[in-house]
This record gives structure tokens, sequence and C-alpha cells, in this order.
């Protein structure tokens, strides 16, 4: 594909808060990802709590990857109880993801949510969040492996179920599929729109997609950007995104020719 004709994708970002200037991140997992599997090209968008414009975003980008995360969604957003750790929310990211996930989803542009960004797509349309999975009685330890090496965190380590007739199931087929797991919270009721793709098998939510959306609006729980190189429903996802992609970019590319 043409240089000129890679489709560029929102990726977001966290605001890093120090003792000197506060930083904007990415893991550079996230925009390899994009290059690599969905084949577009990656834009930071940052977590700034005023000055950006959900509106203006989507017109101009051809898609958005919504980026895992240390941080939280801050449980005022879906009328949670108080946080026992407030510093692990990122209220600037929350103030830039939430608007424009609806705004995404509104105007067709392609969004792919990973683990924080699942949560996000929840809570935007409503939903709730289950702060500590591991605190309720029958419910799978979810939370990333402690003191194993690097790449052992990203090791699979539960199996999930794809709902039948699902968006995910059409794309990675009905499995058996197993995810890797790095998460301490979850999806606890889903919001409006919100349909449920996949359930561990303790049936915590592990996908979810947004009904009747006129564009991919697909979320997981898991990581499935790392290990590299993807493969089976990781590598999955992520190219039916990045067709997702393209075909919206032909498509604005095709109305502004007539």
């Amino acid at each position: 594909m043409a240089e000129n004709m890679m489709p560029l994708i929102g990726v977001t970002a966290c605001r890093i808060r120090t003792e000197e200037h506060a930083q904007q991140r990415v893991t550079e997992k996230y925009v390899t990802v994009i290059v690599d599997e969905a084949i577009g090209c990656p834009v930071m968008i940052p977590a700034l709590e005023a000055g950006m414009h959900p509106e203006a975003l989507v017109r101009r980008l051809d898609g958005i990857l919504l980026t895992g995360s240390p941080s939280n969604v801050e449980p005022q957003h879906y009328q949670g109880t108080p946080s026992e750790n407030p510093a692990e929310h990122d209220p600037a990211r929350d103030a830039v993801t939430l608007p424009l996930i609806r705004a995404a989803v509104a105007a067709g542009v392609p969004i792919l949510g990973l683990c924080r960004g699942v949560q996000e797509m929840n809570v935007a349309f409503g939903g709730s969040l289950v702060q500590r999975i591991h605190d309720d009685t029958g419910k799978l330890d979810h939370r990333m492996r402690p003191q194993v090496p690097f790449d052992w965190k990203y090791r699979k380590a539960h199996p999930v179920a794809l709902a039948p007739g699902g968006l995910l199931e059409a794309i990675a087929g009905p499995g058996p599929h197993m995810v890797n797991s790095l998460h301490g919270q979850g999806i606890d009721r889903p919001g409006a729109r919100v349909r449920v793709e996949a359930t561990a098998p303790d049936g915590v939510i592990e996908a979810i997609s947004i009904a009747e959306a006129p564009g991919f609006a697909l979320g997981v729980q898991w990581h499935p950007e790392w290990p590299r190189p993807c493969a089976g429903i990781d590598r999955a996802v992520f190219r039916a995104f990045g067709e997702a992609v393209r075909a919206r970019m032909r498509g604005i590319a095709a109305q502004a020719a007539e």
C-alpha cells in the first residue's frame, strides 16, 4: 500500500504525573502492532482534560485503538464506590476517551479497545465495572502474574467462550481460543447497546461489541498485542480491525472524488 494511502489510526495515551513536567505516554507495543498487524500509521491521542475535541478527531482519523494501561477508569463515571487507591486513576485520559468513544461509534469510525480500553467502551455506554475481581468468591485471579520473567506475564492463562453468531466468532471462528490475563478489574453490568462477545470460565466478560454501530466496534479484556508475532485470535482481531479501517478510508476517498 502506498504511504499516502496508509490509514491514520489514533492510539490513546496516558498522562503520567511526575514531580516535574507531566508526560504523555504510549507503550511502544501499541504503536508497533498498528504498523505490523493493522497495517496503519499510528498517531498518538494525548490525554488532556481540556482542549481535545472528539468530533475533530473522528473527522480526521480512520480508526482508533484504545490502549491498555496500569490506570483504571475513575468510579465516578459509573456510579461506583470510591477507589481504594485514587492514585491508580488517570482523569485526563477519562476526559478524552469516554466522549471520543461515543463520537467514534456514532460516526462509524472503527474502534478497538484493549484491556482498559474495553472497560472504557462499557462505561462510555452507561455500563459499570467491578474494581477487584479477585475479591469475588468463585472468580479467577485475572491479575498479571507477579515475580515471573517478563514474557511469562503474557502467557495464555485461560480459555474464552465466544458468543455464537457474534462479531468475534465471525472474526476468529468458534475456537477453542486461549488468551492471556493481566487485569484486576473488569466489566460488571454491560451498558446500553453493549453486547457480550466472550466470557472466561468464571463468567468474567472478556469481549464486547456495540450493537447497531455503523462501523467496527470491538473491545477485548486481554492483551492481543503481545507477545509477537501475533497469532490465532489475537492476529484475527487486529486484521479485522485493519480491514475495517482501510474500508472506511477507501469509502471516504471515494466520496471525496465524486
